[in-house]
């Protein structure tokens, strides 16, 4: 008798909860060459857009951008939406924009009135996208509430995260691409 087959359903088990764990820290992705990073998705099938006017990455060329997949009912993303704030008052005057892109777990999250009072309730002040056809979602081939993905100044995705923690790792990026650009204009 194989005395290794009882563990199978084990690791099995611990394999799925590990990629499904809400503090997955895995699949950062630092590019040594950013020429060859990919090229950021366009925000796509957006049903509309809080905080200003419908944003688009060929007009944020130039600039840093942090797209954050989040949904309001979604513990994870609440405990890091304080960081993302931060960043946003603390970078958007140096050419860090940050765009939430509020793609829904549940149904009542999909309500654009639901969306509005979150937002504001959370002082949200950055543009947010309602993402109810996972248009935009599924463009950057994403599975996680939160992810973060920076994009650098010729709109190529740089850096990832999903979930919660390594808050000073992402900082740092956001500040070594706005060196980036200071240096290169």
């Amino acid at each position: 008798m194989n005395k290794t087959a009882p563990l199978i359903p084990l690791l099995a088990a611990c394999m799925i909860t590990a990629a499904c764990s809400p503090n997955v820290q895995a699949n950062q992705t630092q590019t040594d060459h950013a020429s060859r990073a990919p090229i950021a998705p366009e925000f796509t099938g957006i049903g509309h857009w809080l905080n200003g006017p419908p944003q688009t990455l060929s007009q944020l060329r130039g600039k840093v951008v942090l797209v954050e997949f989040w949904t309001y009912s979604c513990i994870n993303c609440v405990h890091v939406m304080p960081y993302v704030k931060a960043w946003h008052a603390k970078y958007r005057d140096q050419g860090l924009v940050v765009i939430g892109v509020h793609t829904p777990e549940y149904g009542y999250e999909k309500k654009l009135d639901n969306l509005r009072a979150a937002v504001q309730r959370f002082d949200i002040t950055y543009p947010v996208a309602q993402d109810n056809a996972y248009a935009t979602w599924n463009a950057y081939g994403n599975r996680y509430w939160p992810a973060l993905y920076l994009i650098n100044q010729e709109g190529r995705i740089v850096y990832q995260h999903f979930g919660e923690g390594e808050y000073a790792t992402t900082e740092a990026k956001i500040r070594e691409l706005l060196n980036a650009g200071a240096q290169d204009g």
